[in-house]
């Protein structure tokens, strides 16, 4: 058996311990690691669980790539059935849905509001939407016939005072003058992302088209692509940027000649945003490794003062110094193991009762979410653990070589 870890062993499990001095001061490094690893990955989890959420919300209302006009979301394109074949079966892509956008105006009798209508069909994926719904029941939107019928947000049902099963009116401005459509509202929902939900209402696909006049059955505001996977997104939209150059060329109108871009493009304030929490995540790390190693240190020079006398036995017996700072050193392993064990205890602990009872809220007008999310990634906490121990055993070997300044015939004596 290797001879400095059989020791350290031996002193970690208190067998030749007379002094208990140590005890309180390896207690606290203890403690001192297993708060720092706890709080790194509480830490690394809520920013996690909170760029994943808002980003999954950001792509549920505009998928990963978006295709529009040339000259903005407010021109039309050409999409034919052809068009939508081909950008279906490019590698990379799952799913293509088409959308037509128009500007109204929800009347009631004592109120008014300015909103976007997002007319979908019955090929639109509103999974992400329906996980959101807080009062009646998404309907069937239809690219053929108008139910009209309308998914607004429960922002805009507060401000209006609607629920589900209320009428409204609609009013839009266009260029035959102004047009009146009575809607029925079928379903509310929730994201509390407010970019959206003060301004963005669901209705069908023939709805919008016939309100913009849109006679030609190829003219759409655009269409929106998901990804098989998101890692690959960069790739995959350069591909379709080459796609889309071929598509043009067959386009006989120019002013309806498609562009690409990701949601990264789409929303580059939000994402930007996001990036920068990552600043504040390795401050805190950096911070809470910076604590585990300096109560790692204060605790080992006191373990190395109190064990003095037994250093000296262990010279006068024809140990080398190396042995024993390595013996030291090990016996500081089992602390750092020790806390790194509590700290994940405690870290993921706090993470999963977060999960389950949500027992830190927020304010959604300003995070977009009502409660802490925080998301546990196994990769990452084993790193964390690595990181933390070699760091924390690194610090230690400078204070280490205070054994070689202890001489043997002084250090028996010492009380």
């Amino acid at each position: 058996m290797n001879f400095p870890f059989f020791i350290a062993r031996k002193i970690y499990s208190g067998g030749d311990d007379k002094h208990k001095v140590s005890r309180p001061a390896i207690r606290i490094a203890t403690l001192g690691v297993a708060i720092g690893l706890a709080v790194m990955i509480v830490t690394v989890s809520v920013v996690l669980g909170f760029k994943h959420t808002i980003r999954n919300k950001v792509i549920g209302f505009g998928s990963h790539i978006q295709i529009e006009s040339m000259l903005g979301i407010s021109n039309q394109v050409e999409l034919s059935d052809s068009t939508m074949d081909i950008l279906s079966h490019m590698a990379g892509i799952k799913h293509v849905q088409r959308f037509a956008m128009s500007q109204g105006i929800l009347k009631t009798d004592s109120d008014f509001l300015g909103v976007a209508f997002k007319g979908i069909d019955e090929n639109y994926d509103l999974k992400f939407i329906s996980q959101y719904i807080t009062d009646g029941k998404i309907p069937v939107f239809s690219s053929q016939k108008s139910s009209n019928q309308l998914l607004i947000s429960k922002l805009i049902a507060d401000k209006l005072q609607l629920k589900a099963g209320d009428r409204i009116f609609a009013y839009f401005i266009t260029e035959g003058g102004v047009k009146a459509r009575k809607f029925t509202v079928a379903a509310v929902y929730q994201t509390n992302m407010n970019k959206f939900d003060q301004a963005l209402c669901f209705t069908d696909l023939y709805t919008t088209r016939k309100i913009n006049s849109w006679e030609e059955s190829d003219t759409y505001s655009g269409a929106e692509m998901a990804v098989t996977d998101f890692d690959l997104l960069e790739p995959i939209s350069y591909d379709l940027a080459q796609e889309i150059k071929f598509i043009n060329t067959q386009i006989s109108d120019p002013s309806k000649a498609l562009a690409s871009k990701t949601i990264y493009e789409a929303y580059l304030q939000i994402f930007t945003w996001l990036e920068l929490l990552d600043i504040n995540v390795w401050i805190i790390l950096a911070l809470m490794v910076c604590v585990a190693g300096f109560t790692m240190i204060s605790g080992l020079l006191i373990i190395i003062l109190e064990r003095t006398q037994m250093i000296g036995i262990l010279k006068a017996l024809g140990a080398r110094n190396k042995t024993i700072r390595h013996t030291f050193l090990w016996f500081a392993a089992f602390i750092i193991g020790q806390g790194l064990l509590l700290g994940d205890i405690i870290g993921i602990g706090i993470v999963l009762l977060q999960q389950k009872f949500g027992l830190i809220t927020l304010d959604p007008a300003t995070y977009y979410v009502k409660e802490a999310p925080m998301e546990l990634n196994l990769p990452i906490i084993v790193a964390l653990n690595i990181v933390t121990l070699l760091i924390s055993v690194f610090v230690l070997i400078a204070p280490s070589y205070l054994i070689s300044f202890i001489h043997p015939a002084k250090s028996m004596r010492y009380e």
